[in-house]
């Protein structure tokens, strides 16, 4: 598998890594992309019966999925790609940044313990930084764009009517550059993608980017957050 960069900088991965063990020791809360404390959308998608679907793209898919699988009334998220075709739907390929695809989340979810709302308030606030285009932290690429890739027309509707209600509250100190479009599709992505960040507590990339996403997620979403992971392969992670 590819490697994930650890930063831009002339640094080695190595010499990164120690300095984002020492980072994280020091302010375990520090995460590449901050936190911000946001209002919750004033429309939200009328509550429905049966398991819903939402499809996010905010950077590396490890993070984005791992944030999910903490979050309470999410069954099931998993990692892959949206944007382009089957054919180039996967790790290599989407590399390229030529495919169209950006590292996407599912995330099917119950609309009786969790709102579609409340889902794009936790991506716009712990997930990723909704400012930044087509990158997220030390992760560069068209591929890595903030996305919302809506199921119907009731949560493009929201998607966008939220990115408003955040825009004109002056909610970050940049514009806004997530965009919102239909889902075409959804591809899962390779089996090896999937709870990454569980499987890989300890690796600096999550260590630094990552786990502070759930340490804030715990802090500012109490009441949505659970310690034990919502998993896609359960059998490779042993309690």
């Amino acid at each position: 598998m590819p490697p994930r960069p650890f930063s831009r900088l002339s640094l080695s991965a190595a010499a990164f890594g120690a300095l984002a063990l020492a980072a994280f020791a020091i302010s375990p809360t520090r995460a590449s992309e901050e936190a911000v404390i946001i209002p919750p959308p004033a429309i939200d998608v009328q509550a429905a019966d049966g398991i819903q679907t939402a499809v996010l793209a905010g950077g590396c898919f490890w993070g984005v999925q791992g944030v999910y699988q903490h979050t309470a009334g999410v069954l099931n998220a998993v990692s892959g790609y949206s944007g382009g075709s089957k054919a180039t739907a996967n790790y290599t390929m989407i590399g390229t940044g030529t495919t169209g695809h950006a590292e996407a989340v599912e995330i099917r979810y119950d609309p009786k313990k969790i709102s579609y709302g409340k889902i794009l308030q936790i991506f716009f606030s712990v997930v990723h930084d909704p400012t930044q285009l087509n990158r997220q932290g030390p992760d560069v690429g068209t591929h890595y764009r903030s996305a919302i890739f809506a199921v119907n027309d009731e949560q493009k509707k929201v998607a966008e009517a939220y990115i408003s209600q955040l825009t004109a509250a002056k909610a970050y100190k940049k514009p806004i550059v997530t965009k919102v479009g239909p889902l075409q599709a959804f591809y899962a992505a390779e089996d090896y993608h999937q709870d990454y960040l569980t499987l890989h507590p300890n690796e600096p990339y999550i260590v630094f980017n990552d786990l502070p996403k759930i340490e804030n997620l715990k802090k500012i979403f109490a009441e949505n957050y659970v310690a034990k992971p919502t998993l896609v392969n359960k059998a490779k992670v042993t309690n």
